[in-house]
Order: C-alpha cells, then sequence, then structure tokens
C-alpha cells in the first residue's frame, strides 16, 4: 500500500540521518562532535522506548543495540584522540542499560579492529577504548540495578537486568582488551586502577594472571605494579605463583632509590614482606641486598629505607644474626654474599653482616649517620611508621636544614681574654672587658 511505501521510504531517510550523524561524529570541530553524540543518543532513547521492529513474541529485546553500536565506533577512531568526546558521553554510562550494551559493543569493536593489526598495537584506538571502559562504575548488588533508561514489561527476565550477566560482559570486554599487546604507557594505567576497578568484579579474577605475566617482563614500574596485581591474586583467589619473590627480589637494584615511583615500591614491598611467616634466608637477602644498594643511595632514599630494614629485623628476628654477628665485618676476610645471584636461597646472606650500614654511620649527612647508629643498640618491639618517610624528596630535607636553628654554635678560634686578646698577654691580668 501507499502508507508502507511511505513509512519504508521514512525508514530509509532515518537510517540515512542516523549515517551522517555517525559521520559527523569524526568531524574536526568538537561542538560538531558533541551535538551529533547527543542527537544519536536521543535517538536510542526514543527507539528504546517506541521500537521501530514490532515484537513478534514476549520476552524479545527491543534494544536499539545496533544504533548504539554506531555511537560507540564513532567514540573510538582509530587515528586521534577522542577523550573530550568519550568524557561527555560518561553521563550516558549511569544508565545500567547502555552501560551493559555499550560494554557488549566495546567486546564486539576490539574482536573486529584488532584481529585485523596482526598484534601490532594502535595507540591511538587503544587509547580511546581505555578513557571508554576505565571508568565503568559496575553495580556490587543486584538491588543497586535501579537505573534505567527505558524499562519493558518483561525486564526482570532479561539477561541486562542480571549482574551476574554483567560481571559476565563486564570480565569478557576487559579479557579481550587485555590480550593483545598495548602501547607501553598504557600498561601502567590499566595496572593502577586493576585491584579496584577491575578483579573486584571478575567472576574469575585469576584468568588475569597471563597479562601480568606479560607486563612483568616489560620491566621497572610497570614490573613493580604486576607484582602487586600478582599479590592481590596470590593473597585473596588462593592464585599458586612460587617465583614471587624471586621475580620482586630481581628488581632490586641502583635505580629503585633514584625513580619517581620509589615511595609505591617500597610500600607495596613493605606490603609483601609483612608476614613473619616468611623464611629466614629470603628475609635476610632483601636485607643485604637493600644494604648494598644503599651505599651508592640518596640521603633521602636512605633515611626511608634504614627504618625498613630496622622494620624487617624486628618481624624475623632470625636475621637478627646479620647485625649481631660475632666480630662482625672484621672477623671476615670477604663478604660471602653474592651480590649477582638471582635466587635469594643461594645468595648466602645470612652468612654474611651489615657492614654496609656499618659504614653509613659515617655517612656526611648527621640524620643518616644518626639513623645507622640506632642499629648499634637494641630495637624496640614497635615498628617505625615508614608512611612519612616515602615521599620524602632532596628538596625537603634541604629546607629542613636550612631552618633548623642552631643553639651553640661550635668555633675554631680561641675566645677574646683580656685587652689585646693574645695568649698570656700581660694586659689580661690588669684589664677585663665588660
Amino acid at each position: 500500500s501507499a502508507e508502507d511505501k511511505y513509512k519504508m521510504w521514512m525508514r530509509h531517510r532515518y537510517n540515512d540521518c542516523v549515517a551522517c550523524l555517525a559521520e559527523l561524529m569524526g568531524h574536526d570541530a568538537f561542538q560538531v562532535k558533541e551535538s551529533s553524540l547527543c542527537t544519536l543518543m536521543k535517538f536510542v532513547e526514543l527507539e528504546a522506548q517506541h521500537p521501530l521492529i514490532k515484537v513478534e513474541w514476549k520476552g524479545s529485546l527491543t534494544f536499539p543495540r545496533e544504533h548504539l553500536k554506531v555511537v560507540v565506533d564513532g567514540l573510538l577512531p582509530l587515528h586521534e584522540d577522542a577523550s573530550l568526546l568519550i568524557s561527555r558521553f560518561q553521563e550516558y554510562m549511569e544508565y545500567d542499560d547502555i552501560r551493559y550494551f555499550v560494554i557488549k559493543a566495546v567486546t564486539e569493536s576490539i574482536g573486529q579492529v584488532m584481529q585485523k593489526t596482526k598484534e601490532r598495537p594502535l595507540p591511538f584506538y587503544q587509547q580511546n577504548v581505555f578513557s571508554l571502559i576505565s571508568p565503568i562504575n559496575m553495580p556490587n548488588k543486584e538491588h543497586d540495578m535501579v537505573k534505567f533508561m527505558v524499562k519493558q514489561d518483561n525486564w526482570e527476565e532479561l539477561k541486562v537486568s542480571k549482574l551476574q550477566a554483567h560481571k559476565q560482559a563486564f570480565e569478557k570486554m576487559w579479557l579481550s582488551f587485555l590480550k593483545h599487546k598495548l602501547p607501553t604507557g598504557l600498561y601502567k594505567k590499566v595496572l593502577v586502577i586493576l585491584h579496584d576497578c577491575i578483579l573486584p568484579y571478575m567472576n574469575e579474577p585469576t584468568l588475569m594472571i597471563d597479562f601480568l605475566t606479560v607486563a612483568y617482563g616489560i620491566g621497572g614500574a610497570i614490573s613493580l605494579l604486576a607484582l602487586n596485581g600478582l599479590f592481590i591474586l596470590i593473597h585473596q583467589h588462593n592464585l599458586e605463583y612460587p617465583d614471587f619473590y624471586k621475580k620482586l627480589y630481581s628488581l632490586l637494584d641502583p635505580s629503585i632509590y633514584h625513580v619517581k615511583y620509589r615511595a609505591r615500591f617500597f610500600h607495596l614491598a613493605d606490603l609483601f614482606l609483612s608476614s613473619t611467616h616468611l623464611p629466614a634466608y629470603l628475609v635476610a637477602a632483601f636485607i643485604k641486598r637493600l644494604s648494598r644498594l644503599a651505599l651508592t643511595a640518596p640521603p633521602e632514599a636512605l633515611l626511608m629505607v634504614i627504618p625498613f630494614i630496622r622494620n624487617l629485623l624486628r618481624r624475623h628476628p632470625a636475621c637478627k644474626v646479620l647485625v649481631h654477628r660475632p666480630n662482625g665485618p672484621e672477623g671476615m676476610s670477604e663478604d660471602p654474599y653474592i651480590m649477582e645471584e638471582e635466587e635469594p636461597s643461594e645468595s648466602r646472606a645470612l652468612e654474611s653482616s651489615l657492614w654496609e650500614i656499618q659504614s653509613l654511620q659515617n655517612h656526611y649527612h648527621p640524620d643518616v649517620a644518626k639513623a645507622a647508629a640506632t642499629l648499634n643498640r637494641s630495637l624496640s618491639e614497635i615498628e617505625d611508621d615508614i608512611s612519612g618517610l616515602l615521599e620524602l624528596s632532596a628538596y625537603e630535607l634541604f629546607d629542613k636544614e636550612v631552618k633548623k636553628k642552631a643553639v651553640d654554635v661550635p668555633l675554631e678560634f680561641e675566645q677574646v681574654r683580656g685587652l689585646f686578646g693574645k695568649k698570656n698577654d700581660i694586659f689580661a691580668e690588669h684589664f677585663t672587658l665588660d
């Protein structure tokens, strides 16, 4: 009929309009992109409330997933940064149904795009995907899922209203994203949010082991953050990972006292070594290696690492033999500790002594010498709080010295006596200065 032909023609015009808006999401002007995004999302909302396709049976879902997929594809360009447009889109992610279908669309997009690159990273695309999925705020309980853009009569029967389905989609999305090689900077961003924003909402957190193993092999701060993720899987999800402490030990090199992530490294190392059930040889190896590396460390790092070593000695009394070895370093012809050994158990740390800390007692900085000298005395049972020392900088140390008020200033000359101040001056017998 003429009416059917008209409806068909209007449907084609509507689809053409959506295609034009999708194209305008790649426009140079941000205002045009933003207007296109908001118009497309209004279409999604209206189409969800007034489906273009007649519901054929009860229980079918009429949400316009294809049009939402068009929006998601527009938010994830391959060769430009779309973070500003993505931040504008975040207000729609508060709706539980929008979030669910966006997660599905992103998973589909990653599969289509990354399959063509043959494992070669796409920095802009992968950064855009991360910008879109990293702020996703997943609900903790099913009764928290109350905000939907559109509700249907049979909503309770559909997957989109089930928390378990959301978690499965969320897990699949992150696994599909992380199974591909990422740009180096992106590894760090993912690992920083891993324990708070990703692992708690996964049904099987141990599936992240492959990603964490790859991240550890990159080195530097990324290796440390990867070990943090592994530690959470070991501690909270019973993951078996026997080489954990060996890998942590291998991260101890001269750079740890100089890099900008020093505070995070020692905070995590303190957490990893907090158990009193660790074997003495392992803790001794860490103490000895940290002490050896301390010989070339700046003062601000030494003021943090010496209390750190004291805490390790308090937790593991068997290691105090390093401090109280009979005859100390004088009784040794050479240090038996093998610095180059990668296996802590083979390093012979327990046979050594902390002569390095004794050397630091003659450090040019008085605060370092004073801190090192505390190991000569018996340690109290209460651990030192190192949280305030982790962020200590050279500037703060210098500023503290400048503001310090000296009470007694040591003088290198003799005080004046008598009239002329000469030694054994005869005038001193007859005159005094008041």
